[in-house]
């Protein structure tokens, strides 16, 4: 749910930014533009819209023939350790939202945020430490360097990738290597060393008497063949004041699911066959991540015109059925006048 149109676009993460330049991908006029177009399509535009929570399911249902849902795969991967309920542990996206949306101004030039503390999460004098690698990882210590952090680590849980191509990893699978994104470069600059730490996890978060974390406690880890296994005795505790949790995602959003009363497959996305996209539900479909896990942009593109081709072929059977019901019901309207016509001819 969001309360602007296209507002994912103009509140993406910073990714691959440099350090002087604002974030937002598209710059508004140019999401304010698209946006009128599509509404001159005939497209209506519902903003504060969460599905299951603040608008009803059965309404939606019975307001409208088809039912589309591409809502991505937004619940996050938790890390169930002690302590994890702490203040200062958050999410990568509670994060990174919140920091882009500050920067968001009105028509008339003001700061929606008013530059409020309470309205972002600020890294700007603390130790940050960042569980998980990847694109959203790297864009949490990109903007925790940019708050001035007193520190950045970035925990990795697999072994330091190699410089090459492995034998197992040829073309034209993703090169499994190592590199170095612009928020490891940016650290390197800055403190002298790559901020990132292979092969460990973290055991407990620890607290101080205010009931914020202070510190984490992590132990080194070996790749077994039935996944990563911690070694005992290589506990080590990292000062900590801010912890940022970017371990991907692992479903959609449960309530709607729920709501609906979809089938999900074993790893709780929707279940719905790539190509026909429909769901159990009669008159639901579902594309893109909700249905095939988290992924890349170009299959949500992919998806999204596969399950809109396959939504109007839907609509034009569901009319064609409802005109011949009405057809055949004025047909049945004239009672016996029409009976003539079905004898045989002499």
């Amino acid at each position: 749910p969001s309360r602007t149109q296209g507002h994912g676009l103009r509140t993406c993460r910073p990714h691959r930014r440099t350090p002087h330049v604002r974030h937002p991908h598209l710059e508004k006029e140019t999401v304010e533009r698209r946006v009128q177009l599509l509404r001159q399509e005939g497209i209506e535009f519902v903003t504060n819209a969460d599905i299951g929570k603040n608008v009803d399911v059965n309404d939606l249902k019975a307001n409208h023939d088809a039912i589309c849902l591409c809502l991505g795969a937004t619940k996050p991967r938790d890390l169930p350790v002690p302590g994890r309920e702490l203040k200062g542990v958050h999410f990568a996206m509670e994060f990174l939202t919140k920091n882009q949306k500050r920067l968001l101004m009105t028509k008339d030039g003001t700061l929606e945020s008013k530059w409020e503390k309470e309205s972002f999460i600020t890294a700007a004098g603390k130790d940050v430490i960042v569980i998980g690698g990847g694109d959203t990882g790297t864009d949490c210590i990109g903007t925790s360097m940019r708050h001035r952090c007193k520190s950045v680590t970035n925990f990795e849980l697999m072994p330091q990738p190699p410089m090459d191509r492995a034998l197992d990893n040829p073309w034209p699978q993703w090169p499994r290597v190592f590199g170095v994104d612009y928020g490891h470069a940016e650290v390197q600059a800055v403190f002298g060393h790559d901020p990132r730490v292979y092969s460990v996890m973290t055991k407990e978060f620890l607290a101080n008497d205010d009931g914020h974390v202070k510190a984490l406690v992590t132990q080194d880890v070996e790749i077994t063949s039935k996944g990563p296994k911690a070694i005992e005795g290589t506990e080590k505790e990292w000062p900590a004041d801010l912890v940022v949790l970017s371990m991907g995602f692992v479903s959609p959003e449960e309530y709607i699911v729920h709501e609906l009363g979809l089938d999900v497959d074993q790893r709780n996305n929707i279940h719905a066959t790539y190509g026909d996209f429909r769901t159990n539900i009669e008159g639901v479909f579902a594309a893109g991540d909700c249905r095939r896990g988290q992924s890349l942009v170009v299959w949500a593109i992919n998806e999204g015109r596969g399950c809109a081709a396959a939504t109007d072929q839907y609509l034009q059977v569901k009319r064609s059925q409802s005109m011949l019901q009405q057809h055949s019901s004025n047909n049945n309207n004239t009672g016996f006048a029409n009976l003539s016509s079905l004898s045989p001819r002499s």
